[in-house]
């Protein structure tokens, strides 16, 4: 695991941005560059996202994010695409941040994706996703349940609405984002939800998403659409 090194400014709030399944950090390159613009932090983290189980992933991450926590003397916030927003519930259960601050969830299936259901069982699937494709599922046993306790913190949550995958678009109930439904981005105890004109794999590139997330991690809540 590699990260891209945050600028350095112990008075500013810091932004922790996790990256989806099978993506790397420079998927994320154009948020980083606007949150950094806005006068925050950022650490944009690539991770083994299809070679280990989310549990495992939260303690591969935790050095990487531990160091920038203690550089950082304002909020730790963390902005998440699909995956990624389940990592950060794992890695918020077993060692949150003293000073954590707000998460957005970009596209997360926090009620698990019915695509998942569907493949997990599917050879290529399980080769290419790996451990934590297994965990995608909207059917999660007791094991998986327990990694995803309620949240007690800020959560904003950008769910899209576009679909650039008509065979996939199938087996989802309308709207979804070609790879996750709108319902399934919903969690108990968030904040504030919104949804954008965007497909799955552009949701982070999004012009509207990007000021939605700054506008969140800000202020706690999402501007008017």
């Amino acid at each position: 695991m590699s990260d891209r090194p945050a600028s350095a400014d112990a008075t500013r709030d810091g932004v922790i941005l996790l990256h989806g399944i099978s993506r790397t950090a420079r998927s994320f390159r154009r948020m980083q560059t606007a949150i950094e613009a806005a006068g925050l932090t950022a650490l944009n983290l690539d991770y083994a996202s299809r070679r280990r189980a989310l549990d495992a992933l939260a303690e591969d991450i935790h050095p990487s994010i531990q160091r920038f926590a203690d550089g950082v003397a304002g909020s730790v916030h963390f902005v998440c695409h699909s995956m990624g927003g389940l990592l950060a519930r794992v890695y918020i259960a077993r060692h949150r941040p003293q000073r954590l601050g707000r998460v957005v969830m970009i596209g997360t299936p926090n009620s698990g994706s019915e695509i998942a259901d569907r493949l997990k069982n599917f050879g290529p699937y399980r080769a290419f996703f790996g451990p934590a494709g297994q965990q995608l599922g909207t059917q999660r046993d007791s094991a998986i349940e327990a990694l995803f306790p309620p949240v007690d913190y800020p959560v904003g949550i950008i769910a899209g609405n576009r679909s650039i995958y008509p065979i996939a678009s199938a087996f989802l109930p309308k709207p979804h984002d070609g790879r996750v439904s709108v319902a399934n981005t919903r969690l108990d105890g968030m904040t504030g939800h919104i949804v954008i004109g965007a497909s799955h794999p552009w949701l982070v590139r999004n012009r509207v998403a990007i000021e939605q997330t700054i506008a969140f991690v800000r202020t706690g809540s999402f501007r008017e659409i």
